[in-house]
């Protein structure tokens, strides 16, 4: 009885907080400056993976002080519906309570230079990066789903060849690049999966979600 109120209750979070983010984006209408400010927010993602670090950040900050000087109802809606849907999503992808779920405003994370264990996990984030390479991740499950939402997110992730993948991502703005397939623009949508996934000893299901993103997934 408790589990259950306790996944009625994460549901009903969830829900009030998309009802919330449509309802206040319904109330606004999009004009010059946010498609200003999500493709000053684009062009310094691509600076940052040109490793023009700096005029990066600054065309990012750019972008972000455009849409919340101008339309902070509009940035507070999307992140509502964001945050709502991460809850959903997370609910939907693990079948037990067995996994890590974290929110952050800011977040850097780089994985991979070093041995490190790899488990189910959730992350949203406002803004944020990560760099995750899988050739020395220790997999404890057979198969390990990792989720990755947000609103501005820079993902670049290697896969070594023994490991079979499988991939759901999408972004709003921006580009997806998952080994040979590749989308760009607007309102982009990639699914793939690896030949040997079927048969693999390990196993790993990435779900890749962003309103302004930049992923990448490199099959090694």
């Amino acid at each position: 009885m408790g589990e259950e109120t306790k996944n009625n209750r994460s549901r009903n979070t969830a829900l009030v907080l998309i009802a919330a983010g449509v309802f206040l984006l319904l109330d606004h209408i999009v004009g010059f400056f946010p498609i200003l400010a999500i493709l000053l927010i684009l062009l310094g993602i691509h600076r940052v993976r040109s490793k023009k670090e700096y005029k990066g950040y600054v065309l990012i900050g750019a972008g972000a002080v455009i849409l919340f000087g101008n339309h902070v109802t509009i940035v507070i809606a999307v992140v509502l519906i964001s945050l709502g849907l991460f809850f959903i999503k997370s609910r939907q992808m693990y079948k037990d309570e067995s996994y890590t779920q974290k929110q952050k405003i800011v977040d850097s994370v780089r994985l991979g230079r070093e041995p490190w264990i790899l488990r189910n996990n959730s992350t949203w984030y406002l803004v944020g990066e990560t760099y995750i390479d899988l050739s020395l991740a220790i997999l404890e499950q057979k198969e390990t789903t990792v989720i990755l939402q947000g609103v501005v997110g820079d993902i670049d992730i290697k896969v070594p060849d023994d490991i079979g993948v499988s991939v759901v991502s999408s972004v709003t703005f921006g580009q997806i690049q998952v080994a040979e397939e590749r989308e760009t623009g607007v309102m982009n949508k990639l699914t793939w999966q690896s030949n040997n996934y079927d048969y693999c000893d390990h196993r790993v299901k990435l779900v890749l979600s962003f309103i302004v993103g930049d992923i990448k997934v490199k099959v090694l």
